[in-house]
């Protein structure tokens, strides 16, 4: 068993990667090895809208033109048992790096190629907010939409926040503990 957690944040060692590595911990204690990816260090682009329909080879053929770092992350993805997605909540929302990832998924999996590739892909969402705190069950909500569009069977999402943060790490260790008895049993 393995899995992948990617994340949105600029931060490898802030609220958001502490959170997701509570996670991952607990899916390392129950022996599932876990990459992790920060969307910030990798070159993926935003959707071009490559034709004048807005659309481009994503819908024909279930993949993308544009020759950055998605390719290699959808490979991972395909690979996993299960992906963790980490957010840090900006404006109520998903950060930039996530957002400009899942936008092109969403396209490569509205032709049926793209779609097989991960429709049931087990995954969860973990989305941080600092601040106030309060746009973390918004971000789930985007988070859960984008990702049932793709085709994933998300099992959880979980928001958090900057003032919960040090109540919640061991919900979210025993979070992936449980993720990983789901994905052995």
């Amino acid at each position: 068993m393995n899995a992948v957690m990617i994340s949105g944040s600029r931060n490898p060692a802030g609220q958001t990667a502490r959170a997701a590595g509570a996670v991952v911990e607990g899916l390392a204690a129950r022996g599932v090895q876990c990459g992790q990816v920060f969307l910030p260090t990798m070159r993926v682009e935003r959707c071009r809208q490559c034709e004048a329909n807005g659309w481009g080879i994503c819908r024909g053929e279930g993949k993308c033109v544009i020759e950055d770092d998605f390719a290699s992350l959808v490979e991972q993805i395909e690979a996993a048992d299960l992906v963790v997605f980490a957010n840090p909540v900006y404006f109520g929302d998903l950060s930039e790096s996530l957002r400009a990832l899942l936008d092109r998924l969403r396209r490569t999996t509205r032709h049926e190629a793209g779609k097989a590739r991960l429709a049931g892909k087990r995954a969860i969402g973990v989305c941080v907010a600092g601040g106030g705190g309060g746009g973390a069950p918004e971000c789930c909500a985007s988070l859960q939409k984008v990702l049932a569009i793709c085709g994933f069977d998300t099992l959880d999402m979980i928001p958090v926040r900057r003032q919960n943060l040090e109540a919640k790490l061991p919900s979210l260790k025993r979070t992936g503990q449980w993720l990983a008895d789901a994905l052995q049993g």
